[in-house]
């Protein structure tokens, strides 16, 4: 599933963030609280630095408290700081913040917690939120005190919730926090007020009452409405469903492909490809009709979550002769959170065990059939990533397929990446190694109509070219490269230091400054370009000559270099971003017209923390309404731009509320939960979303 300037960003995106968190979530978490920051007047407080933002005290009213204007730019923020010395924060678990937005649509806003050396990756904490328009939210950050070791593996724990992204911070050296927007398109005002810690800087263990994850796989200790309380309750469930279904086996006016069926007619060529008519993008279906691709990723049955050294979290777990004890498995190499048994041991999926309660043997042919028959009844036309390869094979729903880069390569060893380290395009075994990665799996669907096309890698690590290149040996491929291109532009050593306003000393001493000046930037970003087309040259080389017919998708961006997001519009046939976000702005993607491309999302999703979870995920909701609204507007937001041909939500199911076992998400992110239970509210304005998508595409403005 998904760091700043671009790296911060996408760390931004890899952690969880709470808001209106549900009272059975937080309970226990108020039981002492400190303010830390007056904004009671008359004067602002010292403490405050305003970075591209006004602010104004309002002290009167039902909106009282500081006022912030945020500036376009990249992170405009309202920053705090100790008047002397650090802040001790050792006592707490917590920063909260309650903020009010009077503008008329959602918000998303970030929150980070600074020790010395804070730079949005090392030595800090952040989180972030959506904030309701016209109300007050609470936001809350979690601080990332060390783990809690009687409740590891998790990134959103009982009673308390979600935790900060980022490394362990000391809490007695706190130096500074920030409220702040990531890159906003425009200005926008919002309301700050009671700023204080919350809770016992104490471990969550000691709350919990063990043992919390009941024989369903469901959280214990609380009910909520649907859960489920039976096995006979789950049998009904099947029946009722069964019956739904055939009342509505799919959305009017689709051909078999989940194309408009009855709108216009473009060439039919047998497979998918790509058109662009009257200023808007489309995908069209090998029968020649217009397809907008709607999605889930992760179709499949494969969610486990570590029980080695965790069994008296469980009321029940299947003994050894237990038929149920077929959903047993081994996690190997998983995340540091599974440090107490050094990222291996026995794990096991109480979804696929809920199968076989559903199902009995015959639990996978069932759960095949249901599910394609809730795709289509949904009005979901396309399988998306990381899906399950039987599942793809019987179901005839369109689908694309994904390969990534693997294998003995040399990677940018001067730059980051939250995955790994990007891949060095100049390495001299770049070109065999892509082939050797790529092809096979183009082949596999080579023939195949239903197959959409192929994605290569996912969210890699780009912000690494700009700088890592020149950060590494001197001996690394795209390195010499770049020092090769640079020769040529500017001859001499000398003359480069001169424009770039740097005093390197020799050829394998130069770096990328900080804070490169106008001229530096110019040669990065041309390098960037130069290095990204020749990373998506190879690719699409690779891929279609496994399968010349597929379309190339792209790498599916979530840190995005604009010299590589025009490399890949250059070479790809869509290009393609995982985009947590509240709405697509049109405002954001007016340049997308500039790209020559259409573009399609492969990632977004929203969480709620009321039934039974304990993260959001990437796009926090107070509750399952609001979850489901917010799907409505997203897929409303991306059928109103004429430069998309689609979204994909991540995922089907409700990652484990224990964790998934190599990295231990926990996430609400499923179009069902670990019951096999549809979330209602969601299901119903997924389908409002899918009825109306092709006329609001067809209307969009270009």
């Amino acid at each position: 599933m998904n760091p700043f300037t671009s790296l911060c960003l996408a760390l931004l995106l890899c952690v969880g963030a709470t808001a209106t968190i549900s009272s059975r979530a937080m309970a226990g978490s108020e039981d002492t609280e400190k303010s830390i920051v007056s904004l009671a007047g008359p004067e602002l407080p010292d403490s405050l630095v305003c970075n591209n933002t006004t602010v104004k005290l309002v002290t009167s009213g039902p909106q009282k408290g500081l006022s912030v204007v945020y500036q376009v730019t990249d992170w405009p923020n309202v920053f705090f700081r100790p008047v002397t010395g650090v802040w001790d924060w050792s006592g707490y678990t917590g920063i909260a913040v309650d903020i009010y937005n009077p503008e008329t649509e959602a918000l998303s806003i970030n929150m980070r917690v600074d020790n010395a050396g804070a730079d949005g990756v090392n030595h800090c904490n952040q989180q972030g939120t959506s904030v309701a328009p016209g109300a007050w939210t609470t936001f809350r950050l979690r601080f990332n005190r060390g783990g809690d070791t009687s409740l590891w593996g998790m990134r959103g724990l009982p009673i308390t919730g979600p935790t900060g992204g980022g490394p362990t911070l000391d809490m007695a050296a706190i130096v500074a926090f920030q409220v702040f927007l990531a890159k906003p398109s425009r200005t926008h005002t919002l309301i700050l007020n009671h700023i204080r810690l919350y809770g016992a800087g104490s471990e969550t263990g000691g709350k919990v009452v063990f043992p919390f994850v009941d024989r369903f796989g469901q959280y214990r200790n609380a009910d909520w409405p649907g859960k489920l309380k039976s096995e006979a309750e789950l049998k009904e469930r099947v029946r009722l469903e069964a019956a739904r279904i055939k009342a509505a086996p799919h959305l009017p006016d689709r051909d078999i492909y989940g194309g408009l069926a009855d709108g216009p007619k473009s060439k039919a060529t047998g497979w998918f490809r790509t058109e662009k008519r009257d200023g808007r993008w489309w995908l069209v279906t090998p029968t020649g009709h217009l397809f907008f691709s709607t999605g889930i990723d992760c179709v499949g049955t494969g969610e486990q979550t570590f029980t080695a050294k965790r069994e008296s979290w469980f009321e029940w777990l299947p003994e050894a002769n237990d038929k149920l004890s077929q959903f047993v498995g081994y996690g190997q190499g998983a995340h540091s959170m599974a440090e107490p048994i050094g990222g291996s041991g026995k794990t096991y999926s109480f979804y696929g065990a809920n199968l076989y309660r559903k199902f009995g043997e015959s639990w996978r042919a069932g759960w095949e059939q249901e599910s394609a028959g809730r795709m289509r009844s949904w009005g979901f036309n396309t399988v998306g990533n990381w899906s399950d390869a039987d599942f793809i094979a019987k179901v005839r729903i369109p689908f694309v397929a994904t390969a990534g880069i693997s294998g003995n390569i040399r990677r940018i060893e001067g730059g980051g990446g939250y995955w790994g380290k990007m891949v060095d395009a100049y390495a001299p075994e770049f070109a065999a190694v892509v082939e050797a990665s790529l092809t096979p799996v183009a082949r596999k669907y080579a023939d195949d109509p239903y197959c959409i096309g192929y994605f290569g890698d996912n969210e890699i690590a780009w912000e690494a070219v700009e700088k890592g290149t020149l950060a590494s040996p001197p001996d690394q491929p795209c390195r010499i490269a770049e020092i090769e291109m640079l020769k040529q532009r500017y001859t001499t050593l000398d003359r480069l230091n001169k424009a770039w306003g740097i005093s390197a000393e020799g050829w394998d001493a130069l770096r990328a400054p900080d804070k490169p000046n106008a001229a530096c930037q110019q040669d990065l970003d041309a390098f960037v370009y130069q290095f990204a087309r020749r990373y998506f040259e190879t690719c699409k080389a690779a891929f279609k000559k496994g399968a010349p017919n597929q379309l190339y998708l792209g790498c599916r961006f979530a840190w995005a270099p604009k010299p590589a997001v025009r490399a890949c519009a250059d070479i790809s046939d869509v290009v393609s971003f995982n985009i947590y976000q509240s709405s697509i702005n049109r405002a954001d993607w007016t340049g997308v017209k500039d790209l020559g491309k259409p573009i399609l999302i492969g990632e977004f999703h929203f969480g709620a923390l009321d039934r039974g979870m304990f993260h959001e995920g990437l796009g926090p909701r107070a509750n399952q309404k609001e979850r489901a609204e917010a799907y409505l507007n997203y897929v409303r937001s991306v059928a109103d731009c004429p430069g998309f041909v689609g979204c994909h939500w991540f995922q089907y199911i409700d990652e484990p509320i224990t964790g998934r076992w190599y990295d231990g998400e926990n996430y609400n992110i499923g179009m069902v939960d670990v019951t096999d239970t549809p979330y209602p509210e969601l299901i119903a304005a997924a389908t409002q979303a899918h009825r109306e998508v092709y006329a609001r595409h067809a209307a969009a403005k270009p």
